[in-house]
């Protein structure tokens, strides 16, 4: 439950600061303490028995380490007000909570619709885990909107979405969807780490849970493992009880690490959000690249939706480069000097490489003849950025 505050509605750069603070009960520390523990001692044999007592309606009561300590409850309640939602959990990657927050409502036999353009780790977990387990699994266009309601049936249970997609940075139309959803008491999932807390509100737009990779933004360093479950007061029973019957945690040190980026979140986003349109509007302009798939670029088809209902956009986003010789885009690519060649994104710096949606696709085919290039727009100087893409897509005429 979160922590009674003032009742002034503040800005989100405001609350960044603030939630999950609690100096007094810390002699004053600014920031929480990193509490390393996994036995918590009991002043009588009382209240250890009671410890699990659910009636006293404090669930960041520090009774086991598993269960969370003072470091852990204060990011958890951060995350929640930010995105504004009843409570959060912290797992160890963002693959595992968005693993817990479907197993959290899936059955044998029940059916449950994922959009086609997710992270393809969800989709191999859907393939996988969801389909040995005996839940039915149906990937869905992810620009369906309204019109989800006809992929609906009796036993479907779940409809999970990502916004925009991973690779090809579709826009849903989020609240037609859960408008649907709704109708028929189907509870939706939505991979919300694109667009964080901070830029996209899952649950003024009708979501249920929201899930995050806190590897990327939250955490913004490339050197934590996290993931994020935000739910709103009606799924959060279901996902709390799944993922403490799973053993999830995160390490104190993790925690109190993306703690402290989440101080600086709204400042970073804004950041690479216009290091992100900077680039994309440059490549938008380059002979080499036929398409640059940007949300927050007018040219984008799912700019208005992402204007109606999004705050920002972060870093990143796809080009496709006209049709060249593979030969010439590893050359392209293996000799920029700042763009990095790695998984992952949200940190400091920029990253850019191959991403084959093809592989990752069965409700709606991926038709492009040139070669898709995924790019986190990173912190460095925009003009250093320039002259290292500038430099890698002559290489491409050579």
């Amino acid at each position: 439950m979160k922590k009674e505050t003032s009742s002034a509605v503040r800005a989100d750069a405001t609350r960044a600061i603030i939630s999950g603070r609690s100096s007094f009960s810390h002699h004053g520390v600014v920031n929480t303490p990193v509490y390393h523990a996994s036995t918590i001692l009991h002043p009588n044999v009382e209240s250890f028995e009671k410890r699990h007592d659910s009636k006293t309606g404090d669930r960041r009561k520090v009774i086991y380490g598993l269960l969370g300590t003072p470091t852990s409850f204060d990011l958890e309640e951060a995350i929640a007000d930010l995105e504004g939602g009843y409570d959060a959990l912290l797992t160890p990657s963002g693959l595992a909570a968005i693993n817990i927050a479907l197993l959290a409502f899936l059955r044998p036999g029940d059916h449950v619709l994922v959009a086609d353009s997710v992270y393809a780790w969800t989709r191999s977990f859907s393939d996988q885990m969801l389909s040995d387990l005996g839940v039915e699994v149906q990937y869905y266009n992810p620009l369906v909107g309204a019109d989800i309601a006809s992929l609906i049936r009796p036993k479907t249970r779940v409809i999970f979405l990502e916004s925009p997609g991973s690779y090809t940075f579709e826009v849903q139309d989020i609240p037609a969807i859960t408008k649907v959803a709704r109708e028929h008491q189907v509870t939706t999932i939505l991979d919300n780490t694109w667009a964080t807390p901070l830029f996209f509100k899952s649950f003024e737009h009708g979501v249920d849970v929201s899930v995050h990779a806190a590897t990327k933004y939250l955490s913004g360093h490339s050197d934590v493992m996290m993931g994020a479950i935000v739910c709103n007061e009606a799924s959060w029973g279901a996902v709390h009880r799944t993922h403490k019957l799973f053993g999830q945690c995160v390490g104190p040190d993790d925690a109190y690490a993306t703690l402290r980026s989440v101080r600086t979140l709204p400042t970073r986003l804004r950041a690479h959000q216009e290091q992100g349109i900077a680039l994309a509007t440059w490549l938008e302009g380059r002979d080499e690249v036929a398409e640059v798939l940007h949300p927050a670029l007018p040219s984008h088809p799912g700019h208005e939706i992402w204007q109606r209902d999004f705050l920002g956009a972060s870093g990143l986003f796809s080009i496709i480069l006209k049709p060249q010789p593979r030969q010439a885009i590893l050359d392209m690519v293996n000799n920029l000097e700042l763009f990095g060649i790695g998984a992952s994104w949200g940190g400091y710096e920029s990253l850019l490489i191959p991403v084959y949606p093809e592989k990752h696709r069965s409700a709606v085919p991926w038709n492009s003849s040139g070669q898709p290039l995924r790019i986190h727009a990173g912190l460095e100087s925009l003009d250093d950025l320039i002259v290292d893409l500038e430099a890698g897509l002559g290489r491409l005429s050579r």
